[in-house]
């Protein structure tokens, strides 16, 4: 999954918390959100105010939420798993790792995505 597609995903899966972000969707989504949120910070030290990372924050929430329950359950973890960012270090390390771990074979939560097109449809 590419840049540009990985975007269009999970801002068209806005809340969809079901089914699973194979890795590529889910960093390509993080890289996004910070180069938007350095562009603003650098922004908005020029205009003095915080409003516009305000917003972004908020239209991000949801979109960075549901990725991130998709990315456990593509490694067959439940949803419930980003929780553990809560914890300051050591839940951020744990919740790193799981991020770049790799896709687990069909599960509880459907087909593995990287045998899967744009589409949903199984490739091959």
């Amino acid at each position: 999954m590419g840049f540009g597609e990985a975007i269009s995903t999970c801002f068209r899966k806005y809340v969809d918390f079901s089914g699973r972000a194979r890795r590529s969707e889910y960093w390509y989504f993080t890289l996004f959100y910070v180069i938007i949120s350095v562009i603003l910070g650098v922004v908005e030290s020029a205009i003095e105010t915080q409003i516009l990372s305000l917003i972004v924050g908020l239209a991000f929430f949801l979109p960075s939420l549901a990725v991130s329950v998709r990315r456990m359950h593509d490694i067959d973890r439940s949803g419930w798993w980003v929780l553990i960012g809560i914890v300051p270090l050591i839940g951020w390390i744990v919740f790193i790792i799981f991020c770049c771990t790799d896709s687990k074979d069909p599960n509880r939560f459907g087909e593995n995505p990287k045998g899967m097109t744009a589409t949903g449809v199984a490739a091959g």
